[in-house]
Protein backbone atom coordinates (compact mmCIF):
# COMPACT_ATOMS: atom_id res chain seq x y z
CA UNK A 1 0.00 0.00 0.00
CA UNK A 2 1.48 3.45 -0.84
CA UNK A 3 2.28 5.48 2.22
CA UNK A 4 2.88 9.45 2.60
CA UNK A 5 3.83 11.27 5.10
CA UNK A 6 1.98 13.38 7.37
CA UNK A 7 1.57 17.28 5.71
CA UNK A 8 2.88 15.48 2.98
CA UNK A 9 1.64 15.33 -0.77
CA UNK A 10 -0.45 12.30 -2.11
CA UNK A 11 -0.83 12.42 -5.77
CA UNK A 12 -3.25 10.38 -7.74
CA UNK A 13 -2.41 10.57 -11.87
CA UNK A 14 -5.16 9.74 -14.01
CA UNK A 15 -4.57 9.28 -17.93
CA UNK A 16 -6.99 10.48 -20.16
CA UNK A 17 -8.32 12.41 -22.98
CA UNK A 18 -6.50 15.67 -24.35
CA UNK A 19 -9.16 16.41 -26.85
CA UNK A 20 -11.63 19.46 -26.89
CA UNK A 21 -10.50 21.49 -23.67
CA UNK A 22 -9.77 19.36 -20.52
CA UNK A 23 -9.48 22.46 -18.84
CA UNK A 24 -12.84 23.33 -19.21
CA UNK A 25 -14.71 19.96 -20.33
CA UNK A 26 -13.84 17.59 -17.57
CA UNK A 27 -14.42 18.00 -13.88
CA UNK A 28 -12.56 15.41 -11.34
CA UNK A 29 -12.14 15.32 -8.23
CA UNK A 30 -11.87 12.56 -5.07
CA UNK A 31 -13.40 12.66 -1.69
CA UNK A 32 -10.80 11.46 1.01
CA UNK A 33 -11.99 9.88 4.57
CA UNK A 34 -9.75 8.61 7.94
CA UNK A 35 -12.18 7.99 10.12
CA UNK A 36 -14.00 10.38 11.55
CA UNK A 37 -11.92 13.00 9.14
CA UNK A 38 -13.23 13.68 5.57
CA UNK A 39 -12.19 16.18 3.05
CA UNK A 40 -12.30 16.51 -0.56
CA UNK A 41 -9.86 17.71 -3.37
CA UNK A 42 -10.94 18.84 -6.89
CA UNK A 43 -8.14 17.64 -9.18
CA UNK A 44 -6.28 19.61 -12.60
CA UNK A 45 -5.29 19.06 -16.06
CA UNK A 46 -1.65 18.66 -16.25
CA UNK A 47 -1.06 18.66 -20.02
CA UNK A 48 -0.12 15.85 -22.46
CA UNK A 49 -3.43 13.81 -21.39
CA UNK A 50 -2.73 13.67 -17.58
CA UNK A 51 -4.76 14.20 -14.83
CA UNK A 52 -3.89 14.86 -11.42
CA UNK A 53 -5.68 15.21 -7.38
CA UNK A 54 -3.50 15.62 -5.09
CA UNK A 55 -4.23 15.89 -0.86
CA UNK A 56 -2.42 16.73 1.93
CA UNK A 57 -2.73 14.33 4.57
CA UNK A 58 -3.36 15.66 8.27
CA UNK A 59 -4.07 13.12 10.20
CA UNK A 60 -2.22 9.71 10.36
CA UNK A 61 -3.78 6.37 9.69
CA UNK A 62 -5.18 4.21 6.72
CA UNK A 63 -7.33 6.75 3.69
CA UNK A 64 -8.84 5.98 1.32
CA UNK A 65 -11.05 8.07 -1.56
CA UNK A 66 -13.28 8.02 -4.04
CA UNK A 67 -13.13 9.70 -7.24
CA UNK A 68 -16.24 11.56 -8.84
CA UNK A 69 -16.02 12.41 -12.74
CA UNK A 70 -18.15 13.40 -15.51
CA UNK A 71 -15.46 11.59 -17.41
CA UNK A 72 -17.07 7.61 -17.24
CA UNK A 73 -13.01 6.18 -17.18
CA UNK A 74 -12.29 8.09 -13.98
CA UNK A 75 -15.61 8.50 -11.96
CA UNK A 76 -16.01 5.29 -9.15
CA UNK A 77 -12.28 4.73 -9.22
CA UNK A 78 -10.95 3.86 -5.58
CA UNK A 79 -7.82 3.67 -3.54
CA UNK A 80 -6.41 3.71 -0.12
CA UNK A 81 -2.88 4.95 1.18
CA UNK A 82 -1.21 4.92 4.95
CA UNK A 83 -0.29 8.40 6.04
CA UNK A 84 2.79 7.45 8.21
CA UNK A 85 4.60 10.19 10.80
CA UNK A 86 5.84 13.16 9.47
CA UNK A 87 9.39 14.04 8.13
CA UNK A 88 11.70 15.13 10.06
CA UNK A 89 11.86 18.65 10.72
CA UNK A 90 8.36 18.96 8.97
CA UNK A 91 6.03 20.84 11.29
CA UNK A 92 2.75 21.13 8.95
CA UNK A 93 1.15 24.29 7.51
CA UNK A 94 1.12 27.56 9.69
CA UNK A 95 -2.24 27.81 11.64
CA UNK A 96 -3.83 30.21 14.15
CA UNK A 97 -2.80 29.91 17.66
CA UNK A 98 -5.32 31.47 20.28
CA UNK A 99 -6.42 34.81 18.58
CA UNK A 100 -3.14 36.76 17.56
CA UNK A 101 -0.61 34.13 17.42
CA UNK A 102 0.69 31.51 14.66
CA UNK A 103 1.92 27.97 14.85
CA UNK A 104 2.43 25.01 12.88
CA UNK A 105 0.16 22.17 12.83
CA UNK A 106 2.11 20.40 15.12
CA UNK A 107 2.31 22.93 17.69
CA UNK A 108 6.03 24.52 17.20
CA UNK A 109 5.37 28.31 17.34
CA UNK A 110 5.76 30.11 13.98
CA UNK A 111 6.85 34.34 14.56
CA UNK A 112 5.79 35.48 11.05
CA UNK A 113 9.48 37.30 9.70
CA UNK A 114 8.50 37.99 5.85
CA UNK A 115 9.62 39.96 2.90
CA UNK A 116 8.11 40.87 -0.54
CA UNK A 117 9.64 39.88 -3.73
CA UNK A 118 6.63 39.35 -6.17
CA UNK A 119 7.95 37.68 -9.50
CA UNK A 120 11.36 36.55 -8.23
CA UNK A 121 10.19 32.75 -9.79
CA UNK A 122 9.72 34.63 -13.10
CA UNK A 123 13.11 35.95 -13.71
CA UNK A 124 16.46 34.30 -15.42
CA UNK A 125 17.15 30.82 -13.80
CA UNK A 126 20.08 32.03 -12.73
CA UNK A 127 18.63 35.32 -10.74
CA UNK A 128 16.50 32.68 -9.42
CA UNK A 129 18.80 30.54 -8.24
CA UNK A 130 20.89 33.87 -6.45
CA UNK A 131 17.20 34.65 -4.96
CA UNK A 132 17.02 31.48 -3.02
CA UNK A 133 20.92 31.63 -1.86
CA UNK A 134 19.92 34.89 -0.55
CA UNK A 135 16.95 34.00 1.33
CA UNK A 136 18.85 30.82 2.55
CA UNK A 137 21.48 33.19 4.98
CA UNK A 138 18.75 35.82 5.54
CA UNK A 139 16.02 35.90 8.46
CA UNK A 140 12.87 35.37 6.71
CA UNK A 141 9.98 32.59 7.00
CA UNK A 142 8.15 33.78 4.50
CA UNK A 143 8.16 35.54 1.09
CA UNK A 144 4.96 37.17 -0.44
CA UNK A 145 4.72 36.70 -4.33
CA UNK A 146 2.07 37.22 -7.01
CA UNK A 147 1.30 34.31 -8.81
CA UNK A 148 0.59 36.21 -12.94
CA UNK A 149 3.47 38.71 -14.00
CA UNK A 150 3.73 42.82 -12.74
CA UNK A 151 3.82 45.14 -15.65
CA UNK A 152 5.48 48.39 -13.71
CA UNK A 153 8.28 50.76 -14.15
CA UNK A 154 11.15 48.22 -13.37
CA UNK A 155 9.67 45.32 -14.57
CA UNK A 156 9.06 45.99 -18.08
CA UNK A 157 10.70 42.65 -19.47
CA UNK A 158 8.31 39.74 -20.47
CA UNK A 159 8.65 36.87 -17.73
CA UNK A 160 10.03 33.64 -18.74
CA UNK A 161 6.71 32.18 -19.18
CA UNK A 162 3.07 32.55 -19.41
CA UNK A 163 0.15 31.11 -17.02
CA UNK A 164 -1.91 30.71 -20.10
CA UNK A 165 -1.41 28.93 -23.35
CA UNK A 166 -0.64 31.95 -26.11
CA UNK A 167 1.99 34.80 -26.85
CA UNK A 168 2.23 38.32 -26.74
CA UNK A 169 2.49 38.34 -30.27
CA UNK A 170 -0.94 36.32 -31.09
CA UNK A 171 -2.56 36.99 -27.74
CA UNK A 172 -3.64 34.05 -24.92
CA UNK A 173 -6.55 32.03 -24.06
CA UNK A 174 -7.76 32.83 -21.12
CA UNK A 175 -9.60 29.52 -21.02
CA UNK A 176 -6.55 27.15 -21.22
CA UNK A 177 -4.03 27.41 -18.86
CA UNK A 178 -0.16 26.45 -19.29
CA UNK A 179 0.64 23.53 -17.11
CA UNK A 180 4.39 24.94 -17.54
CA UNK A 181 3.97 28.43 -16.06
CA UNK A 182 2.31 26.46 -12.98
CA UNK A 183 4.54 23.73 -12.94
CA UNK A 184 7.32 26.21 -12.49
CA UNK A 185 5.74 27.96 -9.66
CA UNK A 186 5.47 24.60 -7.37
CA UNK A 187 9.25 23.63 -7.93
CA UNK A 188 9.82 27.44 -6.71
CA UNK A 189 7.40 27.02 -3.76
CA UNK A 190 9.11 23.28 -3.06
CA UNK A 191 12.00 25.29 -2.72
CA UNK A 192 11.37 28.10 -0.61
CA UNK A 193 9.50 25.01 1.90
CA UNK A 194 13.10 23.76 1.77
CA UNK A 195 14.60 26.51 3.49
CA UNK A 196 11.66 26.65 5.80
CA UNK A 197 10.22 29.50 4.29
CA UNK A 198 6.09 30.07 3.77
CA UNK A 199 4.89 31.17 -0.28
CA UNK A 200 2.08 33.75 0.41
CA UNK A 201 0.80 33.93 -3.08
CA UNK A 202 -0.54 36.61 -4.01
CA UNK A 203 -3.72 35.39 -6.68
CA UNK A 204 -5.05 39.19 -8.02
CA UNK A 205 -3.34 42.38 -9.04
CA UNK A 206 -4.03 45.32 -10.29
CA UNK A 207 -0.80 45.89 -12.26
CA UNK A 208 -1.32 44.07 -15.65
CA UNK A 209 -2.83 47.11 -16.43
CA UNK A 210 -4.03 45.28 -19.83
CA UNK A 211 -0.80 44.42 -21.17
CA UNK A 212 -1.50 40.84 -20.75
CA UNK A 213 -4.81 40.79 -19.76
CA UNK A 214 -4.63 38.71 -16.40
CA UNK A 215 -6.30 41.05 -14.35
CA UNK A 216 -9.31 41.26 -16.69
CA UNK A 217 -10.60 37.80 -17.06
CA UNK A 218 -14.65 37.33 -16.66
CA UNK A 219 -15.68 35.88 -13.38
CA UNK A 220 -16.44 32.98 -15.37
CA UNK A 221 -12.43 32.59 -16.06
CA UNK A 222 -11.74 34.19 -12.33
CA UNK A 223 -13.58 31.44 -11.21
CA UNK A 224 -11.41 28.68 -13.68
CA UNK A 225 -8.42 30.27 -12.51
CA UNK A 226 -8.71 29.83 -8.33
CA UNK A 227 -9.62 26.38 -8.29
CA UNK A 228 -6.91 25.43 -10.98
CA UNK A 229 -4.49 27.12 -8.35
CA UNK A 230 -6.36 25.58 -5.71
CA UNK A 231 -6.38 22.20 -6.79
CA UNK A 232 -2.35 22.29 -7.83
CA UNK A 233 -1.01 24.36 -5.11
CA UNK A 234 -3.28 23.74 -2.84
CA UNK A 235 -1.54 20.10 -1.15
CA UNK A 236 1.98 22.20 -0.45
CA UNK A 237 2.18 22.83 2.91
CA UNK A 238 3.91 25.97 3.06
CA UNK A 239 0.97 28.00 1.27
CA UNK A 240 -0.70 30.91 1.86
CA UNK A 241 -3.36 32.43 0.03
CA UNK A 242 -3.69 36.48 -0.30
CA UNK A 243 -6.52 37.17 -2.32
CA UNK A 244 -5.65 40.18 -4.23
CA UNK A 245 -3.37 43.40 -3.98
CA UNK A 246 -5.54 46.51 -4.09
CA UNK A 247 -8.94 44.51 -5.22
CA UNK A 248 -10.90 48.13 -5.24
CA UNK A 249 -8.65 49.25 -8.10
CA UNK A 250 -9.15 46.38 -10.08
CA UNK A 251 -12.48 47.77 -11.94
CA UNK A 252 -13.60 45.79 -14.80
CA UNK A 253 -14.29 43.13 -11.55
CA UNK A 254 -18.03 43.98 -9.71
CA UNK A 255 -17.36 44.65 -6.22
CA UNK A 256 -19.73 41.81 -5.19
CA UNK A 257 -17.03 38.87 -7.21
CA UNK A 258 -14.85 39.18 -4.21
CA UNK A 259 -16.72 38.13 -1.57
CA UNK A 260 -17.67 35.08 -3.78
CA UNK A 261 -14.02 34.57 -4.39
CA UNK A 262 -13.15 34.25 -0.96
CA UNK A 263 -15.65 31.71 0.19
CA UNK A 264 -14.06 30.09 -2.82
CA UNK A 265 -10.60 29.73 -0.90
CA UNK A 266 -12.99 28.51 1.90
CA UNK A 267 -14.49 25.64 -0.12
CA UNK A 268 -12.24 24.48 -2.21
CA UNK A 269 -8.97 24.30 -0.38
CA UNK A 270 -8.77 21.10 1.63
CA UNK A 271 -5.66 21.76 2.94
CA UNK A 272 -7.12 24.81 5.30
CA UNK A 273 -4.66 27.22 4.48
CA UNK A 274 -4.45 30.69 5.72
CA UNK A 275 -6.26 33.42 3.55
CA UNK A 276 -6.74 37.35 3.50
CA UNK A 277 -7.23 40.29 1.16
CA UNK A 278 -4.44 43.59 1.39
CA UNK A 279 -7.04 46.28 2.81
CA UNK A 280 -9.72 43.95 2.72
CA UNK A 281 -13.40 45.76 3.72
CA UNK A 282 -14.50 43.34 6.60
CA UNK A 283 -11.72 41.49 8.34
CA UNK A 284 -13.73 40.20 10.74
CA UNK A 285 -15.30 37.58 8.10
CA UNK A 286 -15.00 34.18 9.54
CA UNK A 287 -13.56 33.22 5.38
CA UNK A 288 -10.82 35.78 6.75
CA UNK A 289 -8.29 33.99 8.79
CA UNK A 290 -5.96 36.97 9.17
CA UNK A 291 -5.42 41.09 9.11
CA UNK A 292 -3.47 41.90 5.95
CA UNK A 293 -2.89 46.08 5.99
CA UNK A 294 -0.94 48.56 3.31
CA UNK A 295 -0.37 51.36 5.81
CA UNK A 296 2.51 53.28 6.89
CA UNK A 297 1.59 53.88 10.30
CA UNK A 298 2.67 50.84 11.90
CA UNK A 299 0.66 52.04 15.68
CA UNK A 300 -2.84 50.35 13.33
CA UNK A 301 -1.49 47.13 14.61
CA UNK A 302 -2.37 47.16 17.57
CA UNK A 303 -6.01 48.48 17.26
CA UNK A 304 -6.81 46.36 14.32
CA UNK A 305 -5.58 43.61 17.18
CA UNK A 306 -8.32 44.40 19.61
CA UNK A 307 -10.79 44.85 16.65
CA UNK A 308 -10.98 41.99 15.09
CA UNK A 309 -9.20 39.46 17.90
CA UNK A 310 -7.15 37.93 15.28
CA UNK A 311 -3.41 38.34 13.91
CA UNK A 312 -2.57 41.34 12.25
CA UNK A 313 0.30 41.62 9.30
CA UNK A 314 1.04 45.24 7.85
CA UNK A 315 2.45 43.52 4.45
CA UNK A 316 3.54 46.97 2.72
CA UNK A 317 4.72 49.59 5.51
CA UNK A 318 6.74 50.70 2.39
CA UNK A 319 9.99 49.82 1.30
CA UNK A 320 13.65 50.41 2.77
CA UNK A 321 15.17 52.08 -1.29
CA UNK A 322 16.36 54.99 -2.84
CA UNK A 323 13.38 54.91 -5.67
CA UNK A 324 11.98 58.22 -6.65
CA UNK A 325 8.57 57.80 -4.86
CA UNK A 326 7.70 57.44 -1.18
CA UNK A 327 6.94 54.00 -1.02
CA UNK A 328 10.14 52.96 -2.07
CA UNK A 329 12.44 55.23 -0.14
CA UNK A 330 12.51 54.59 3.11
CA UNK A 331 15.54 54.79 5.10
CA UNK A 332 17.16 51.90 6.93
CA UNK A 333 16.23 53.28 9.86
CA UNK A 334 12.97 53.72 9.42
CA UNK A 335 12.18 50.50 7.62
CA UNK A 336 13.77 48.59 11.24
CA UNK A 337 11.84 50.94 13.76
CA UNK A 338 8.16 50.17 11.72
CA UNK A 339 9.08 46.52 11.90
CA UNK A 340 10.21 46.55 15.38
CA UNK A 341 7.25 49.40 16.33
CA UNK A 342 4.87 47.06 14.60
CA UNK A 343 5.99 43.47 16.18
CA UNK A 344 6.03 45.35 19.32
CA UNK A 345 2.30 46.44 19.01
CA UNK A 346 1.37 42.77 18.90
CA UNK A 347 1.30 42.20 15.36
CA UNK A 348 3.92 41.49 11.74
CA UNK A 349 5.49 44.02 9.59
CA UNK A 350 7.09 42.77 6.36
CA UNK A 351 10.11 43.46 5.12
CA UNK A 352 10.76 44.93 1.63
CA UNK A 353 13.61 47.04 -0.42
CA UNK A 354 14.12 48.50 -3.84
CA UNK A 355 17.25 50.16 -4.23
CA UNK A 356 18.12 51.35 -7.88
CA UNK A 357 21.87 52.95 -8.99
CA UNK A 358 22.01 56.41 -9.79
CA UNK A 359 21.76 56.37 -13.05
CA UNK A 360 18.11 54.91 -13.10
CA UNK A 361 18.51 52.10 -15.15
CA UNK A 362 15.42 50.03 -15.98
CA UNK A 363 16.84 47.21 -16.10
CA UNK A 364 17.73 47.28 -12.25
CA UNK A 365 17.55 44.30 -10.38
CA UNK A 366 15.16 45.15 -7.27
CA UNK A 367 14.48 43.11 -4.50
CA UNK A 368 11.33 43.73 -4.02
CA UNK A 369 10.15 42.45 -7.45
CA UNK A 370 13.11 40.80 -8.75
CA UNK A 371 14.73 39.27 -6.12
CA UNK A 372 18.46 38.75 -6.14
CA UNK A 373 21.00 40.02 -3.69
CA UNK A 374 20.02 42.32 -0.49
CA UNK A 375 22.03 45.55 -0.38
CA UNK A 376 20.33 47.70 2.59
CA UNK A 377 21.08 47.50 6.37
CA UNK A 378 17.45 46.50 8.00
CA UNK A 379 17.95 43.06 7.19
CA UNK A 380 20.19 42.28 10.47
CA UNK A 381 18.61 44.00 12.53
CA UNK A 382 14.95 42.09 11.89
CA UNK A 383 17.17 38.94 12.51
CA UNK A 384 18.39 40.81 15.63
CA UNK A 385 14.49 40.94 16.28
CA UNK A 386 13.69 37.59 15.43
CA UNK A 387 16.25 36.45 18.00
CA UNK A 388 14.57 38.44 20.60
CA UNK A 389 10.89 37.33 19.59
CA UNK A 390 11.85 33.78 19.82
CA UNK A 391 13.76 34.17 23.35
CA UNK A 392 10.48 35.38 24.67
CA UNK A 393 7.08 33.26 25.68
CA UNK A 394 5.22 32.01 23.12
CA UNK A 395 2.30 33.35 24.65
CA UNK A 396 3.44 37.12 24.95
CA UNK A 397 0.75 39.63 23.92
CA UNK A 398 0.62 43.41 23.34
CA UNK A 399 0.18 45.23 26.34
CA UNK A 400 -3.01 48.44 25.94
CA UNK A 401 -2.32 49.52 29.36
CA UNK A 402 1.12 51.30 28.15
CA UNK A 403 0.66 53.46 25.92
CA UNK A 404 3.70 55.37 26.15
CA UNK A 405 5.62 53.26 24.52
CA UNK A 406 5.19 49.64 22.34
CA UNK A 407 5.00 46.58 24.90
CA UNK A 408 4.88 43.42 24.84
CA UNK A 409 4.31 41.14 27.92
CA UNK A 410 3.45 38.60 29.93
CA UNK A 411 2.43 40.61 33.06
CA UNK A 412 4.62 39.94 36.19
CA UNK A 413 6.99 37.74 34.38
CA UNK A 414 8.25 39.08 30.81
CA UNK A 415 8.49 42.53 29.21
CA UNK A 416 9.66 44.15 26.37
CA UNK A 417 9.30 47.76 25.58
CA UNK A 418 10.38 49.41 22.09
CA UNK A 419 11.13 53.50 22.50
CA UNK A 420 12.08 53.80 18.53
CA UNK A 421 12.28 57.38 18.06
CA UNK A 422 12.13 58.82 21.53
CA UNK A 423 15.02 59.31 23.17
CA UNK A 424 14.43 58.46 27.07
CA UNK A 425 17.27 59.40 29.56
CA UNK A 426 15.53 57.32 32.36
CA UNK A 427 12.03 54.75 32.54
CA UNK A 428 10.17 54.63 35.60
CA UNK A 429 8.42 50.99 36.48
CA UNK A 430 6.06 49.38 38.71
CA UNK A 431 5.80 45.58 38.65
CA UNK A 432 3.73 43.07 40.47
CA UNK A 433 5.87 41.48 42.80
CA UNK A 434 9.15 39.37 42.42
CA UNK A 435 12.90 40.46 41.67
CA UNK A 436 13.57 41.42 37.95
CA UNK A 437 16.53 41.45 36.05
CA UNK A 438 17.19 44.39 33.17
CA UNK A 439 18.28 44.31 29.47
CA UNK A 440 19.18 47.64 27.68
CA UNK A 441 18.72 46.83 24.18
CA UNK A 442 20.55 48.91 21.12
CA UNK A 443 18.09 47.97 18.45
CA UNK A 444 20.25 49.77 15.24
CA UNK A 445 23.71 48.11 16.90
CA UNK A 446 22.46 44.77 17.89
CA UNK A 447 23.32 45.01 21.35
CA UNK A 448 22.26 43.87 24.85
CA UNK A 449 23.57 44.75 27.74
CA UNK A 450 22.40 42.99 31.34
CA UNK A 451 22.16 45.50 34.10
CA UNK A 452 24.25 44.40 37.25
CA UNK A 453 21.12 44.86 39.52
CA UNK A 454 18.06 43.22 39.98
CA UNK A 455 15.24 45.71 40.59
CA UNK A 456 11.51 45.03 42.16
CA UNK A 457 8.46 47.10 43.16
CA UNK A 458 8.55 50.72 41.90
CA UNK A 459 12.14 51.39 40.15
CA UNK A 460 13.81 53.36 37.58
CA UNK A 461 16.06 52.49 34.71
CA UNK A 462 18.39 54.89 33.03
CA UNK A 463 18.76 55.24 29.40
CA UNK A 464 21.49 56.43 27.55
CA UNK A 465 18.60 59.50 25.59
CA UNK A 466 19.58 57.74 22.42
CA UNK A 467 17.41 56.79 19.29
CA UNK A 468 16.46 53.11 18.58
CA UNK A 469 16.35 51.71 22.40
CA UNK A 470 14.49 48.66 23.86
CA UNK A 471 14.51 47.30 27.25
CA UNK A 472 13.59 43.81 28.41
CA UNK A 473 12.23 42.92 32.05
CA UNK A 474 12.63 39.25 32.71
CA UNK A 475 11.16 37.90 36.46
CA UNK A 476 14.33 36.15 37.88
CA UNK A 477 13.49 32.61 38.59
CA UNK A 478 14.32 31.02 41.91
Amino acid sequence: MDTVAQWGMFELKLNGTSTGNPFTDISLSASFRNGRYEAVSEGFYDGGGTYCIRFMPQEQGEWTFTVSSNDPGFNGMTGQFICTAPEPGHHGPVRIKGNVHFQYADGTRYIQVATTCYVWHLQSEELQEETLRTLMHAPFNKVRMCVFPINCEFTRGEPIEYPFEGSVEQGFDYDRFNPGYFAHLERRIVDLGKLGIEAELILFHPYDEGRWGFDRLNSEQDERYLRYVIARLGAYPNVWWSLANEYDLMKQKRPEVWNRYFTMLQEYDSGGHLRSCRNWHDFGAPWVTHVSLQNPDIRVASDYTRQYGKPVIIDDCEYEGNLDARWGSLTAEEMVLRIWEGNFRGGYVTHGESYVNDDGNEDEVLWWSHGGRLRGESVPRIAFLRSLLEEAPAHITYSSDRMDAATLEVRGEYYLQYFGPHRFSYREFELPEGEYEVDVIDTWNMTTTTLQETFQGRFRIDLPSKLYYALRIRKKSN
